[in-house]
């Protein structure tokens, strides 16, 4: 597990190729958000994506969101019907928009079902990333399933250190600010749900998603 240390002050190009070749080749990133770290793969690789699954132990029943880069990518993952306008209100930023899936999203990534969590994140390694690699990223929080989610890197590479299953390189820009995991909104019907209230204050969302 190779780790490398990023001031984001300053240019990071070449953590961000290191990233993104280790992505390419089927691998796995500890990567930082605009809320908590996320273990990070290439969501529409299906190796890939179960290697997550192997390293977070995770139940197979659980789905995994994803971050895109733009609105874009998401339309081409999911169907989001009306919701466009509204969506680019909320994004980039810490809601997760809860989308019918497009065939193109493993069924592993949604435990089988037919929807998928997705958002934009408020972050500018992961823009880089993402532009560069050119596909979605696996968004899960960076702990062993059934553990709290924590913004203290340290915390997060002594977990997955003397672990068997790894991930081949963690991001380290220091701890992140103090955050809940995000909101997640179902937007497969006619009216916006919230399923989980997080960091965005629910009455001003709500005054977004006009509910």
């Amino acid at each position: 597990m190779e780790i490398l240390r990023i001031d984001l002050s300053k240019d990071y190009s070449e953590e961000v190729a290191i990233a993104v070749d280790i992505l390419r080749r089927g691998g796995v990133i500890i990567y930082p958000t605009d809320t908590l770290y996320g273990i990070g793969a290439n969501a529409l690789n299906l190796v890939a994506v179960e290697k997550i699954f192997d390293i977070k132990g995770r139940d197979s029943s659980k789905p995994i969101p994803i971050l895109a880069r733009n609105i874009k990518w998401v339309k081409e993952m999911a169907y989001i019907n009306n919701w466009e306008k509204t969506l680019e209100k909320i994004w980039p930023g810490k809601v997760t928009a809860v989308l019918e899936k497009r065939d193109i999203i493993p069924n592993k990534i949604t435990a089988g079902g037919k929807t998928v969590g997705i958002r934009i994140a408020d972050h500018p390694l992961v823009d880089k990333i993402l532009a560069k690699f050119g596909y979605p990223l696996t968004s899960s929080s960076a702990n062993i399933s059934g553990q709290e989610p924590t913004n203290n890197i340290d915390e997060i590479i002594s977990t997955f250190e003397g672990r068997k299953y790894k991930p081949d390189l963690v991001l380290d820009v220091g701890t992140l600010p103090k955050s809940d995991p995000s909101v997640v909104v179902d937007f497969t019907s006619n009216k916006p749900k919230i399923l989980r209230v997080g960091p965005s204050k629910p009455e001003q969302l709500m005054k977004i998603l006009e509910i």
